[in-house]
C-alpha cells in the first residue's frame, strides 16, 4: 500500500513587515528554499512531477501563477510543473495534503509543497481589489449572512467574549510565546530547519526578525484595540504581518528508497473543516476532533500540537475544548513571535514540528489552523524509524 513520507523541510527566516526580506521578490524567496531543498537532498529536480504552492495574495507579484513561477526561477526543468493554492491561510498546509493524497494515489511519486508569501510586497487584501466591504464575496453570500462582510479581527474580538478570555490572559500568551520562540533561537532549535536569503542590496537574512524580549504585561495593555474600543485584540496579541517561504519533500516510502532519501516522518492523517464563517477562526477545534477521529488516536498519543497564532484567543479557546496540556502547544513560539507569512504559514509551522518531532524523538504530532472563510485544516504527522 502506497503511503505518503516527508523527507526534507525546509524555511526561510520570517522577516517582518518592512525588515530584511521586503526587498526580495516572492518568486525568488520561493526559489531559494526549492535549491536548497534539493541541495539538501541531493534529489535530481528533474524527477519532481509537480510543486504545489501556497499564496494567499494572488495578485502583482504574486500572480501568475508563483508555484510554476518558483520552479523556473529556482532553475529547475522546464518539466517540472507548479499550481498554486488559496485556503487561505492554510494554503500551504493544504499543499501538503494535496501532495499527501496525489502520491498515495499513484498519480505522483514525488511531489515539492510549500508556498509563500511577501506581505511587505503585496499587502494583504491586495487581491479585493478597492477594498469595497464584501465585495469579493457577492449578493447571496451577503444575504445569508445579514450583510456581515467577516472581519477575522472582529472574529477573534467573538472569540474571546464567548469563551471569557480578559486582555490579560491574552497577554500573557502574547508574552509566553516570543518568550518560547527567544528560548528556541538562542538554543539553536531553528538551525537545522532555516535556508539563508541573499538579498538584492548585498543582505545576508538568517534569523526570525519578529521575536522581541522584555516584553510586560504594562506595555501590551496599553495597545490600541482596533477591532473594537472596548475589546481585547491588539497589535500585540495578533500574528505578525510577515515575509516568508518554506517546502517540504513528499514522497512514498518506495520511491524514497528508490532515490536514496530518507524519510522523517509519515503523513499519518490529513482532514479539512468548515465552521461559522463570520466568527471565522474556531475551526481548528472541529478539524481536530475531525482528525483524532479518523486517525483513529487519541489525545494522549499526540505529543506536540502546533496550533496557529492567528490571535491569541485561537489557540486559547482550542485549548479549553480540545483539553491539551499547555507545554505541548506550541513549545517554540507561534505567529505572534514568529510571524504569520500567510501563504507560507503553513508550511513554515510544518517544518518546525517535522524538525521538533524528529529533535525529541516524539512519536506524533499534530497541526491545525484557522483560515479565512470559516475553516481549518488538520494534519497528523508520525515519526519514522531512522
Amino acid at each position: 500500500m502506497r503511503d505518503a513520507v516527508i523527507c526534507a523541510a525546509v524555511r526561510t527566516p520570517v522577516g517582518k513587515r518592512g525588515g530584511g526580506l521586503s526587498g526580495v521578490h516572492a518568486a525568488d524567496l520561493s526559489a531559494t528554499v526549492l535549491r536548497v531543498l534539493v541541495e539538501r537532498t541531493g534529489l535530481d529536480p528533474a524527477v519532481v512531477d509537480d510543486v504545489f504552492w501556497g499564496c494567499v495574495s494572488q495578485v502583482g507579484e504574486q500572480t501568475s501563477n508563483i508555484g510554476r513561477v518558483a520552479a523556473l526561477a529556482a532553475g529547475w526543468p522546464e518539466t517540472v510543473p507548479g499550481t498554486t493554492i488559496d485556503r487561505q491561510c492554510g494554503s500551504s498546509q493544504q499543499a501538503v495534503a494535496f501532495a499527501a493524497a496525489t502520491v498515495i494515489s499513484g498519480q505522483a511519486d514525488v511531489v515539492v509543497a510549500g508556498g509563500v508569501e511577501s506581505m511587505s510586497r503585496v499587502p494583504m487584501g491586495s487581491s479585493a481589489g478597492d477594498g469595497s466591504a464584501g465585495r469579493p464575496l457577492g449578493p447571496q453570500y451577503l444575504a445569508r449572512y445579514g450583510g456581515v462582510a467577516p472581519n477575522q479581527g472582529v472574529g477573534a474580538e467573538m472569540i474571546a467574549a464567548r469563551w471569557g478570555l480578559s486582555r490579560a490572559e491574552l497577554d500573557e500568551f502574547a508574552l509566553g510565546s516570543h518568550e518560547r520562540a527567544a528560548k528556541a533561537q538562542a538554543d539553536g532549535a531553528f538551525d537545522t530547519q532555516l535556508v539563508p536569503v541573499h538579498t538584492p542590496e548585498g543582505a545576508v537574512v538568517t534569523a526570525d526578525e519578529g521575536i522581541r524580549t522584555g516584553g510586560t504585561l504594562e506595555a501590551l495593555g496599553a495597545l490600541k484595540t482596533p477591532f473594537q474600543a472596548d475589546g481585547v485584540i491588539s497589535a500585540g496579541n495578533a500574528s505578525q504581518i510577515s515575509d516568508g517561504s518554506a517546502a517540504l519533500l513528499v514522497t512514498t516510502s518506495e520511491r524514497a528508497r528508490e532515490l536514496g532519501l530518507t524519510p522523517v516522518v509519515r503523513v499519518h492523517t490529513t482532514v479539512v473543516a468548515g465552521d461559522d464563517p463570520v466568527i471565522m477562526l474556531t475551526a481548528p477545534i472541529s478539524a481536530t476532533r475531525k482528525v483524532l477521529d479518523r486517525s483513529g488516536l487519541a489525545l494522549a498519543d499526540i505529543g506536540v500540537f502546533e496550533v496557529n497564532e492567528a490571535f491569541a484567543p485561537v489557540p486559547l479557546a482550542w485549548r479549553r475544548e480540545i483539553g491539551a496540556a499547555a507545554e505541548a502547544v506550541n513549545p517554540l513560539g507561534g505567529a505572534i513571535a514568529l510571524g504569520h507569512p500567510l501563504g507560507a504559514s503553513g508550511a513554515r509551522i510544518m517544518t518546525t514540528l517535522v524538525h521538533h518531532m524528529q529533535a525529541t524523538g516524539t512519536r506524533y504530532g499534530l497541526q491545525t489552523m484557522c483560515e479565512g472563510g470559516g475553516m481549518a485544516n488538520a494534519t497528523i504527522l508520525e515519526l519514522l524509524d531512522r
